[in-house]
């Protein structure tokens, strides 16, 4: 509904805000939940690399994914600069997570 001025009235403006915001917690919700998963993955990769004496970072690989997720991040309309820093985030705590594995055997979570 709309007030005199042809503006949408509060109540009209608060539930459409409400229910971005609800699309915005489930998406956010999901993302952490990808997340784990992918942790899960990278955890069985470093417990490898631990095995084969492997190094905890693969660069070629990484500059292969970084170029990857700029390309799909350009097919999304996302700045393909944040998906970079995105990616180098997770590459950088994977990298941590696979040098613990390598001189404990397991990785230290954090409360």
């Amino acid at each position: 509904m709309e007030n005199s001025n042809g503006a949408p009235e509060a109540e009209d403006l608060l539930e459409q805000l409400t229910s971005i915001r609800r699309s915005i917690d489930n998406i956010d919700a999901a993302l952490v939940h990808l997340l784990a998963e992918r942790f899960k993955f990278t955890q069985q990769v470093g417990r490898l690399k631990a095995v084969g004496g492997m190094p905890p970072s693969d660069r070629e690989r990484e500059q292969v994914q970084i170029a990857r997720l700029r390309a799909l991040a350009e097919e999304s309309h996302l700045d393909p600069a944040f998906a970079e820093k995105f990616l180098n985030f997770i590459v950088a705590e994977v990298i941590q997570h696979h040098e613990q594995i390598a001189s404990t055997g397991a990785i230290r979570t954090q409360q």
